[in-house]
């Protein structure tokens, strides 16, 4: 079994536990909700837990291989595109996990791009608020 399905079947099945061994020591997660990437295995299976509490009816509905250039170091990576359908308060989310493994084939990089706007806002929020729950982040000064 790929990383990849490893990957997927873990968050089908919403299992946290398994996600871990997939990622490197220093991964970093770029988030469609968060300017600078969640960085390190903690902070990243952190922010799982909150996304696998936060997508509701979540189901990958494609796949796509190949290679991709990484954001740490611009060299080509193999690299596997999962589309995937879910919502988030109400919001119909439509959205792409981008995942580029390292030598050994463990999830070095990965990027979540979501739509639409609304529903990147109504991700936004949930996750903060998860992230916040679970001590993660700091809960936001009041301007």
């Amino acid at each position: 079994m790929t990383t990849t399905d490893r990957f997927r079947a873990a968050v089908e099945a919403r299992d946290l536990a398994a996600l871990s061994d997939l990622f490197t020591d220093d991964i970093r997660l770029y988030s469609p909700v968060k300017f600078v990437p969640f960085e390190g295995r903690p902070m990243v299976m952190g922010l799982f837990g909150v996304l696998l509490r936060t997508f509701h009816d979540f189901r990958y509905v494609g796949h796509f291989d190949g290679t991709a250039e990484t954001s740490t170091d611009g060299t080509e990576a193999p690299s596997v595109v999962l589309v995937f359908r879910a919502t988030v308060n109400g919001k119909q989310i439509h959205g792409i996990d981008l995942l580029q493994f390292d030598e050994s084939g463990l999830i070095k990089e990965f990027t979540v791009m979501v739509r639409p706007q609304s529903a990147v806002h109504a991700l936004g929020e949930a996750v903060l608020a998860g992230l916040v729950a679970d001590g993660l982040v700091p809960a936001p000064a009041d301007h």
